[in-house]
């Protein structure tokens, strides 16, 4: 396999590639993560099932589509593929550092903020050319391609209402998946009649998002330059990647006051947080069950008031 992943790195970049060193790295707890280097390169490298091809197809397109944006720093794809009963996408290689200084953050925030002014080419039609109904929310929500959120299909289909978009694809979807988990979400089907009321007088522009944007996808290089990767890539309201910055832990104040120099927070978020954020929540009781349910069903109960 490896022999493969070299030739084909070889074939993309147009230089040879002779991997000198291989050894192991985090990649999460969805994927195997290698660091492979010749003696002038480095990549690193994810591998999965070749079932998993998809996924790592979705990744490249949205580290590409979010490079097309210029302005927050992702790792360019290289090359991706399949070989023998392994998928493999391999990334360049970025020296991330500590977790960076009050600077660095301030500049990530500002730069997200820049991406998520990237629209869809053409907000106001939908994919194939129907005209949005007139009292939609404006521009459309969605991405080409479903990808994944670890590694649960992530549903994009391109729709003109944000609240239909996010009862439907989001939270609708991830309660089917749970109930066939076994899961128990007594106020599940009340959330889902309310939430265009909940969302109601809410119009967000349709942005680019990252989509899982959480601690463990952002850093620092060694250069501080601010750095975010392993997207969830699609077209969304800005706000669900800031909700999900706070998710688990939370980024800096520094990162905040960033973001909200170029693109500041609109009122209502403290309320609309809770109900972004139970998309990740029922994906990890998706994932990995256990707490995960009551954490659901006490922000099911919040947000019910």
């Amino acid at each position: 396999m490896w022999d493969k992943i070299a030739a084909h790195i070889s074939e993309t970049t147009g230089e040879t590639f002779s991997m000198d060193n291989r050894h192991s790295v985090s990649g999460g707890c969805i994927n195997q993560g290698y660091s492979i280097s010749s003696s002038s390169r480095a990549y690193f490298a994810k591998i999965n099932q070749a079932s998993q091809i998809a996924m790592f197809e979705a990744e490249a397109l949205g580290l590409q589509q979010m490079r097309a944006a210029q302005t927050i720093r992702v790792p360019e794809p290289i090359c991706w593929g399949t070989e023998g009963n392994s998928a493999y996408i391999v990334v360049e290689w970025l020296d991330l550092g500590s977790r960076g200084g009050d600077r660095a953050w301030e500049e990530m925030g500002r730069k997200l903020a820049e991406m998520h002014k990237y629209t869809p080419p053409n907000p106001a039609l939908l994919r194939g050319g129907e005209e949005p109904n007139s009292g939609l929310l404006r521009g459309v929500f969605g991405w080409d391609i479903n990808n994944t959120i670890g590694s649960t299909v992530q549903i994009n289909k391109w729709t003109a209402n944000w609240a239909e978009f996010w009862a439907e694809h989001r939270i609708g979807y991830q309660l089917q998946l749970a109930r066939r988990r076994g899961g128990h979400f007594p106020q599940g089907e009340r959330l889902l009649e309310v939430i265009p009321e909940l969302l109601a007088g809410h119009e967000p522009q349709p942005s680019l998002v990252h989509g899982d944007l959480w601690g463990g996808n952002a850093g620092v290089t060694f250069a501080g330059e601010p750095v975010i990767f392993d997207p969830a890539a699609y077209f969304g309201d800005r706000e669900v990647d800031i909700a999900m910055t706070e998710l688990f832990g939370g980024f800096s104040a520094q990162f905040y006051r960033g973001y909200n120099q170029v693109w500041p927070l609109e009122g209502g978020y403290d309320q609309r947080k809770t109900l972004y954020n139970l998309y990740h929540i029922l994906n990890h009781f998706n994932l990995f069950g256990g707490s995960y349910q009551s954490q659901a069903n006490q922000m099911i109960n919040r947000i019910l008031g």
